[in-house]
């Protein structure tokens, strides 16, 4: 038989039990500052419409400003290559209303090609989280003689700066991609930099210049076109969208391994609440199927890191790709 509890119990119970509802509404309540966020937040990208930083940044924005409740609205803050709009975004105030939308490039290679670099990308900056990563796709003319990487860097190595390679301009991701390439395998080719990856390939389709290390998502239409012939790509491991192109790697010339990943930033004092509310909706928007087939179109790949593995990452690839970059003398002037 039960046993009746008392009045005195009783009111124990619901002081409890009070309080404990108490307790859950504040902590519900420290979670993040009161009333953010109360506005839009705007999101700094560094690089033009229509790129891969914008392409990006317009995914996420769109499908993380419902879950963070105000919209997400995308800055395009160009000039410098990507340092303006990097540095805004480092100076800006660390109040959860901006964000920056980081990249190998702004974050990972700038180090290690400007002697002055208007920003710490390790010091004023907190990850959010990285998204997406592409691998680059080393393209060639169709009637290159030589029938494959290891071939062609024989061919380079006994005829220095025959070779040609094409990049969207100095200092860029599809420079850097060859650059690197070149100094590992210990061979000497002529770079002939372009405004941009549409004018690279102009020349490169024409047969005027032999190489282009160009980003999968842009290379991958070339290759399935039949315009241009895939040599390697950079990534440790092949591609899926590329299962007969092995990697730099893999073919022995050089120990490449470089993807070029995408995420979020914001300014490093950014309140710790506000980084985990943010980091907690980037990881629902990444983990929704739609997401992963959308960037997998184009050869991106869904990034699923926790905010450790995540720092983890962009402190090795920084140190990596300064030393990597100095030790090629590869500038952005």
């Amino acid at each position: 038989m039960e046993r009746a509890s008392s009045p005195i119990a009783s009111t124990f119970v619901a002081l409890a039990l009070t309080g404990l509802a108490a307790f859950a509404t504040a902590a519900h309540a420290q979670s993040v500052p009161q009333g953010w966020p109360d506005k839009p937040i705007r999101l700094i990208v560094p690089q033009p419409a229509g790129g891969g930083f914008d392409t990006v940044a317009r995914i996420l924005a769109d499908r993380m400003g419902p879950l963070v409740g105000q919209p997400i609205v995308v800055e395009n803050r160009t000039g410098a290559g990507t340092l303006v709009g990097t540095e805004a975004a480092a100076k800006a105030a660390p109040d959860g209303y901006t964000l920056l939308l980081g990249a190998l490039s702004n974050i990972a290679l700038n180090p290690g090609m400007y002697d002055k670099l208007p920003y710490d990308p390790l010091k004023d900056f907190t990850p959010i989280g990285l998204a997406v990563t592409w691998s680059y796709t080393l393209v060639a003319r169709k009637d290159l003689p030589q029938k494959d990487l290891k071939e062609l860097m024989a061919y380079a190595q006994a005829n220095p700066e025959k070779v040609t390679y094409a990049s969207a301009g100095r200092g860029t991701g599809q420079h850097i991609a060859m650059a690197v390439t070149e100094k590992l395998a210990g061979v000497k080719l002529t770079h002939v930099p372009y405004r941009g990856a549409q004018a690279a390939y102009q020349d490169v389709l024409g047969g005027r210049v032999d190489l282009f290390f160009d980003i999968s998502s842009t290379a991958r239409p070339q290759v399935e076109a039949g315009s241009v012939r895939a040599l390697a790509v950079s990534s440790k491991d092949r591609q899926s969208f590329h299962p007969d192109v092995p990697s730099v790697m893999e073919t022995g010339v050089a120990p490449l391994d470089m993807e070029s990943w995408f995420g979020l930033f914001a300014p490093a004092a950014t309140p710790a609440p506000i980084v985990a509310k943010l980091r907690a909706d980037l990881a629902a928007v990444l983990a929704r199927p739609e997401v992963s087939e959308l960037f997998a179109k184009s050869g991106g790949r869904v990034l699923k890191l926790s905010p450790d593995e995540t720092e983890k990452l962009v402190r090795a690839d920084v140190e990596r790709w300064t030393k990597l970059l100095r030790e090629a003398s590869v500038t952005a002037e």
